[in-house]
């Protein structure tokens, strides 16, 4: 069954950002190979904003939950 890739998590993203950078600035990739990488490096940008911004929400209504344990 041919299905659609995982999506990577924070850290998986992360570390595949951190290689896609390196390639980059070795600066000894084509033009072509050098768009896809940026492609690539743009959508793993955007999985680690979204899931910083969830664990960042959550954090938020763990600490609302807190203060209105203590009120």
């Amino acid at each position: 069954m041919a299905g659609k890739k995982k999506q990577p998590g924070f850290e998986e993203a992360a570390a595949e950002l951190e290689q896609i950078i390196a390639k980059m600035e070795q600066g000894d990739l084509s033009l072509e190979e050098s768009l896809k990488l940026y492609e690539q490096g743009v959508s793993l940008t955007r999985v680690c904003a979204k899931e910083l911004q969830t664990a960042q929400l959550k954090m938020e209504e763990l600490k609302a939950g807190k203060k209105d344990e203590t009120v």
